[in-house]
């Protein structure tokens, strides 16, 4: 049976029970593999616990709020009594109570002794794993131990709903042990089963169901400091999957069954192995950083899913119901870097739901009267827009909600995930089936969206740009600068697409109805679209006008438990220079190589003043352009802020689930912003800047079929890449030496002054 990891680096730990942690720490401790999730709740049971389990992809409807992500009944549930006492954290005494997020094996653990109110002790030592070898699969184990007692020990399994299910229950089998949900108002079908192994063989328990086969019982009779363990596996599919998901999550059960428990619970350990090989990020001298990066590829890992290409990863994943569960920007520009770097087959499914969601992308486009494809600012199922139109404030007020039908540079961010995916993995055949499709979609909304005006140039009026403080603006330099990034983007595809791949051009350009003057127009379209950019100052203005706003003092209200728009109030903080989170920084985190460091020096500092970071996902960015510029220690000081979103709770939010585009804006501030990682065109290219006390960084990363091994080293300077296996690639130092290498090979440099040697390669 598995045992909790040795290293305490990877186990996130959770001593005593504190009721008004609860949900945050259900949170943070959740368990997934992509397919479902699982919050970390008392399995037991307690009034102030919210268990709830997910199934990507599944939505219901929620009246005048659109959908919601459906909650499932908690078929984990179990009670333990002592001689028909139950036991309870609020009844009798909590002798020792431990959680641990097993974060390497992907595996939630409990210890918990209760002395009950006549004086007996019981142990119980209990896992829980979401398996990442089959997805369909849930395994939990308990072991009990009376302490200092003999008697009689009942376990009771119960099916509880959810108060926000969002399921119906419609057949239950109790022999096979298998339950049929439907989700109301849609067609589909969810279905689990399970089985029950008891141990030891020599003690057989006493088995009782109950009327309506939602309850079933095991006791046993105990002697003086005996242990009985009970396994249970658990299936789940749905009628998304499978025809008849209630005979498929039967048939599995009984297939599985022979290979046995402890198979089922080795063949996950492998597979969380294997995902770390491909993905951990080393940190040597910072354990904060270690652990904090740790933590977020845990996640990051648990909640995607190569094999269904028509689910993505909502804001908070698989482990809370904030955001209702829908997919925002988040995915594409904060999370979908570490998936295409460290599993590129996931990166594809990931943008292929944005491909079979292009129609509620076009219909979008055309109720806005636009032409091409506007994505969804809230997406969930269907790909229609699942925005909210209102929402009540604390005070009761009611306001109107813009970003649905003003945030449009979800287009363009949607675009940008599309290139690079298509650069880093040189997947011709998903561009030719899906990515032109996208790309040229995208490019024919920002077509008609902006408009030639008579100063000569094209606007694109009345958005929201990534800073949400300021609505309805004018030429946000953003939505302008990826506008112009999707347009010509679109353009290059299709010249290097005709000039690729001359036997699929004409199937192709049929398909997406291209016209041939099109990417003429798209790249005009780009050149006379204004940015806000002025040469003498080196500054993008954030929106027309932006300059002209009052200047407040933003870093002092940073220490604020309130937030600032909250203290200066909505009138105000539209009049101020006040910005929610990375805008124009957001830029050269993305598009760094479009412009001059000394842009991006100037524009990061005059921005970064005046942003409150009243946005999880800001603070990664400033750690990574920090780092790129040099500033290490401010760099380091944005790592630790975007590290305690979730591990610190703070922005008192977490228990509505992890902050996922937070997680995957910290990985990108170690790999693209500390270790200076940049793609090119036959390889890649490194700038280090390790952070104060991170003596040595590591990391794998995968790029055209190659995979690789980054390691550097502060003192003395030095970076190692190996070449694990694939075809020959260049790796380069910025404004340094590059070299060639291939499968098998290891190359060096090092330090030299404030420069880099030559290359040392080696096998």
């Amino acid at each position: 049976m598995p045992s909790p990891t040795a290293d305490p680096s990877w186990l996130s730990v959770e001593d005593g029970a504190n009721p008004a942690r609860e949900r945050e720490i259900e949170s943070l401790f959740a368990i997934g593999n992509g397919y479902f999730g699982m919050r970390a709740s008392l399995v037991e049971g307690a009034r102030f616990s919210h268990p709830s389990t997910f199934v990507a992809g599944i939505f219901v409807a929620d009246g005048v709020m659109g959908p919601r992500r459906a909650v499932l009944p908690d078929w984990s549930h179990f009670e333990v009594e002592v001689e028909q006492e139950r036991l309870s954290l609020g009844v009798g005494r909590v002798l020792a109570h431990r959680r641990q997020l097993d974060l390497r094996q992907g595996i939630l653990w409990r210890e918990w002794r209760q002395q009950d109110p006549s004086g007996r002790i019981t142990r119980l030592t209990y896992f829980q794993l979401a398996s990442l070898a089959d997805r369909h699969v849930l395994l939990q184990s308990v072991a009990i131990t009376a302490e200092n007692y003999a008697g009689r020990i009942r376990f009771t399994g119960r099916l509880c709903p959810s108060d926000m299910a969002g399921t119906d229950v419609e057949q239950i089998d109790a022999v096979s042990g298998s339950l049929l949900m439907s989700v109301p108002g849609k067609d589909i079908g969810i279905a689990t089963a399970s089985e029950l192994q008891s141990l030891p063989a020599s003690v057989p328990p006493r088995h009782e169901s109950g009327p309506d086969g939602r309850e079933e019982q095991w006791s046993w009779e105990v002697t003086l400091g005996q242990t009985v363990r009970l396994n249970r596996i658990f299936t789940i599919f749905t009628s998304r999957d499978v025809a008849s998901p209630a005979t498929t999550a039967r048939d599995h059960v009984a297939s599985i069954r022979a290979h046995g428990f402890r198979a089922l619970a080795a063949a996950h350990l492998e597979a969380w192995r294997r995902r770390w090989e491909e993905a951990e990020v080393r940190i040597m001298g910072d354990d904060v950083a270690q652990r904090a990066l740790r933590f977020a590829t845990y996640h990051l890992i648990a909640a995607a899913n190569s094999a269904d290409e028509h689910v993505s990863v909502g804001a908070r994943g698989l482990t809370g119901e904030a955001y209702r569960g829908h997919v925002f920007w988040d995915t594409e520009v904060y999370m979908l870097p570490f998936y295409l770097l460290t599993a590129p087959p996931t990166a594809r499914a990931l943008l292929m739901y944005r491909y079979h969601t292009l129609g509620g992308a076009r219909r979008k486009a055309r109720e806005q009267g636009f032409d091409g494809a506007l994505y969804a600012w809230e997406s969930a199922d269907t790909g229609n827009e699942a925005t909210p139109r209102r929402a009540v404030l604390p005070d009761g007020r009611i306001v109107t909600i813009l970003t649905g039908e003003q945030e449009h540079h979800i287009s363009a961010d949607v675009a940008y995930a599309v290139w690079q995916y298509w650069r880093a993995s040189g997947d011709d055949t998903f561009m030719l089936e899906a990515g032109a499709e996208i790309l040229v979609e995208t490019a024919r909304f920002w077509a008609s969206r902006a408009q030639a005006e008579p100063d000569g140039r094209a606007h694109i009026r009345q958005v929201i740009g990534p800073d949400e403080y300021h609505e309805t603006v004018d030429d946000n330099a953003f939505t302008n600068a990826m506008a112009i990034f999707n347009l010509e983007t679109a353009a290059d595809a299709m010249e290097i697409l005709q000039r690729k791949r001359v036997a699929d051009w004409p199937r192709l350009c049929t398909h997406i109805h291209l016209a041939r003057e099109e990417p003429a127009r798209w790249r005009a379209l780009a050149g006379a679209l204004v940015t806000g950019f002025d040469p003498a100052t080196k500054l993008f203005e954030q929106f027309a006008g932006y300059h002209q706003l009052d200047e407040v003092d933003v870093v002092t209200q940073r220490g604020c438990a309130t937030p600032i728009d909250t203290c200066l109030g909505p009138e105000r903080i539209r009049r101020s220079k006040a910005i929610k989170q990375a805008d124009v920084v957001a830029l050269s985190a993305l598009l760094w190589e479009k412009w001059p460091t000394a842009v991006h020096e100037a524009n990061f500092r005059y921005y970064e003043p005046r942003t409150a970071h009243g946005s999880s996902l800001s603070p990664a960015f400033y750690a990574l352009v920090a780092a790129r510029l040099g500033d290490r220690a401010l760099a380091l000081a944005y790592f630790r802020q975007a590290a305690e979103i979730d591990l610190a709770n703070n922005m008192g939010n977490a228990a509505g689930g992890v902050h996922m585009g937070a997680l995957g804006a910290l990985w990108q501030a170690a790999v693209f912003g500390v270790a200076g990682l940049r793609m090119c065109e036959n390889g890649i290219v490194l700038d280090p800047h390790l952070l104060p006390g991170w003596a040595e960084m590591a990391f794998p990363l995968q790029w055209r079929g190659r995979l690789l091994h980054v390691h550097l080293n502060a003192d003395p300077r030095r970076i190692e890449v190996i070449v694990e296996k694939g075809d020959e690639l260049t790796v380069a130092v910025l404004e340094g030496p590059a070299c060639s290498a291939r499968g098998g090979q290891r190359v060096v440099s090092r330090g030299n002054g404030s420069g880099w040697a030559n290359w040392e390669v080696g096998q």
